[in-house]
């Protein structure tokens, strides 16, 4: 994977709003605390809301081809994610953004921009969108400013729930197995053969996360990923038939052959560590360790 250019405090980050509305409370908090560090190019249509949409197709794809081509930007941040990205997904610039790329930056409906950028052989970051740095941790914070300013730099998760025991390496792709899935119908979704599978969701009944592994592994996506790291599944209750997300997680992932470990911190949950997506990580025991400089 090539990696963006780092960027530094001082530099130009545009925030767009390629999926769902948001409260405007929130939104500020971010952006007041993204304020204190960068630059910031934010245009008074971000607040558009149409329905379910911020804004109509047009003025979505509008903002985000623009930010993905301008030389000046270092990075673009999602303001939320919920729904749209991919209907607009499509018509990007995506050759362009390629040849000169910069961080793409979010999480949950975002999935669908990190996909194309792992397809094109660009790294991302998965992490908190706007909507969410206002209040999160300090330590989020953290994670969120290294992953842009200081790629490369190694970290580890340890202390995971090992599903299955194994080794594995290789690059780390995924994020929102709803999206994922969705991606897979389209024809849009591409798992490299030999990645680190990440996977994290919200509201959704274990019936239906298993019904979407099962297409997944009927497509034959989850049978190419080395090993596979899960995330939080938040707020999948139970239904009246007793079934557990962690019962259909180790049904629909425990026999693929490969290292799965559990509870990493990301997703939707209060904490939601951003870590560069696309680069080279291990799976040893219950540990996810990412390379010195991505070697």
């Amino acid at each position: 994977m090539r990696y963006p250019e780092p960027i530094a405090p001082g530099d130009l980050v545009a925030v767009v709003a390629p999926a769902s509305p948001f409260g405007r409370d929130e939104f500020f908090r971010g952006l007041a605390w993204l304020r204190g560090r960068y630059r910031l190019r934010v245009a008074t249509s971000v607040l558009s809301r149409d329905g379910y949409l911020a804004g109509d197709d047009t003025r979505r794809a509008g903002e985000l081809a623009a930010a993905m081509v301008d030389p000046e930007v270092r990075a673009i941040v999602a303001a939320r994610g919920g729904y749209g990205v991919t209907r607009i997904v499509g018509d990007l610039p995506w050759g362009a953004w390629a040849s000169s790329p910069k961080w793409l930056v979010g999480f949950s409906d975002i999935t669908a921009l990190h996909a194309h950028a792992w397809h094109h052989g660009v790294a991302s970051v998965h992490g908190p969108n706007v909507t969410g740095l206002g209040a999160a941790s300090p330590w989020s914070r953290w994670c969120w400013m290294q992953s842009l300013e200081r790629p490369r730099a190694p970290r580890t998760w340890a202390g995971l729930d090992v599903l299955r025991q194994g080794e594995a390496t290789g690059p780390i792709v995924g994020g929102n197995l709803s999206l994922l899935e969705a991606l897979a119908a389209a024809g849009r979704l591409d798992v490299p053969d030999g990645a680190i599978l990440a996977l994290e969701d919200v509201t959704e009944r274990p019936y239906r996360i298993d019904r979407m592994l099962t297409s997944l592994r009927l497509g034959g996506y989850l049978q190419r990923a080395a090993g596979i790291v899960v995330g939080g599944f938040t707020r999948c209750e139970a239904g009246p038939d007793g079934i557990t997300v962690d019962r259909v997680l180790r049904d629909r992932l425990g026999d693929l052959g490969v290292p799965v470990v559990a509870g990493a911190p990301f997703g939707h949950d209060a904490v939601n560590d951003a870590f560069v997506m696309g680069a080279r990580v291990s799976i040893a025991g219950a540990s996810v360790t990412w390379s010195v400089d991505g070697d």
